[in-house]
């Protein structure tokens, strides 16, 4: 198998190489290598490779930039994702393309199916919704993958933001009203790799393709996730000014920002792990190995 890998250098792109090469012969391409925002110059790249799989980890994800840069925000997360799978399509190659819990309105308290409804708040996530929708009209075999929340230990993330402040403030105010599953970019990219020699390695594999969500189980605030972060720090023998219990809850509305988020990020990943029999673990269990590692 040949694999064609954009967002190579990105947080996800860099563990999607290390997990599909196993698979195959993988081209990775960063930013500079290949820029979505040229259709040309993406179609002459895949012509170029005739990949048998296009994994598409490439994304415009500013948010709060977004509002102001739409047409560059619509070019990578809309218009390119609608070349990639043309481009597969004319090669019968199978495209994995990754989205964003961003396509909901971030109602209620229910985890999010995939039929669900679909309301962006943003141009961050009307984007993206435009780009499953070119996929799934392109008619390429393709699987899309909707997750929230991600983070990687190598570069920033939230969780060092807040080891960060904890050393420097005493106090930390964090928003307690927006809920998901902080997911490691590592448990993406293992579940990817396994999805797509599912998919491409067995005869009714190509029934499996479609649109699933993926995320760590369980739910939690963002409140929840910094105070888990220091305790676990404390625990790993990080030295902290501001402790668990200093970490102060406080509404969305305390931090305004140009983008509106979604209050509700909860994923069910039900489909995903019967279709693909994989039980997906806790989200304080990637957490917590991330900042063994990275402490």
């Amino acid at each position: 198998m040949k694999i064609l890998l954009t967002g190579a250098a990105g947080q996800l792109g860099r563990e999607l190489k290390r997990s599909l090469d196993c698979l195959g012969e993988v081209v990775a391409c960063d930013h500079h290598q290949l820029d979505l925002s040229d259709p040309a110059t993406v179609r002459e790249a895949i012509r170029a490779q005739a990949p048998t799989a296009i994994v598409n980890a490439a994304a415009y994800t500013a948010v709060d930039r977004a509002e102001s840069e739409p047409m560059l925000a619509h070019a990578v997360n809309a218009e390119a994702p609608g070349v990639l799978a043309e481009e597969a399509r004319r090669l019968g190659a199978m495209l994995i393309h990754f989205s964003t819990d961003y396509v909901f309105d971030g109602s209620g308290e229910r985890p999010w199916r995939e039929q669900d409804a679909t309301g962006p708040l943003n141009v961050y996530g009307q984007t993206k919704l435009e780009g499953e929708q070119a996929i799934a009209d392109s008619g390429a075999k393709h699987l899309i993958f909707r997750t929230s929340w991600v983070y990687a230990a190598r570069g920033g993330n939230f969780a060092k933001t807040m080891l960060r402040l904890a050393r420097e403030r005493e106090r930390l105010n964090v928003i307690n009203d927006q809920f998901g599953a902080p997911t490691g970019a590592e448990l993406l990219a293992d579940v990817t790799a396994h999805a797509v020699r599912q998919v491409t390695g067995s005869a009714d594999g190509a029934s499996l393709g479609g649109l699933y969500h993926l995320s760590a189980s369980g739910q939690t605030s963002w409140h929840g996730y910094a105070s888990f972060v220091l305790e676990t720090a404390l625990k790993l023998g990080a030295t902290l000014k501001a402790s668990p219990a200093a970490v102060d809850a406080v509404p969305t509305s305390s931090f305004p920002t140009p983008a509106r988020r979604p209050l509700n990020s909860r994923l069910d990943t039900s489909k995903l792990q019967r279709s693909f029999n994989l039980v997906l673990p806790p989200w304080q269990q990637g957490v917590a190995r991330m900042l063994t590692e990275t402490l």
